[in-house]
């Protein structure tokens, strides 16, 4: 999850899912971070839980 917030008015939005996007000035900007003032939110913090630890468990792995 990505935590997003204006630096106009402060507003803070969270998003699981993000869509960059070229604009007009050359800059890389997230689609749905704009803010309802009209500016763009900037990401202040990632929560990052890691990977997940999956075992393996078909009959093929083992070969006794």
């Amino acid at each position: 999850m990505m935590i997003y917030q204006c630096n106009k008015c402060h507003a803070e939005k969270k998003l699981m899912k993000a869509t960059l996007e070229i604009c007009d000035d050359g800059k890389i900007k997230t689609r749905e971070a704009q803010c309802e003032c009209g500016e763009y939110m900037q990401e202040v913090k990632k929560d990052f839980d890691g990977f997940p630890c999956l075992i393996r468990t078909e009959p093929t792995l083992t070969k006794k």
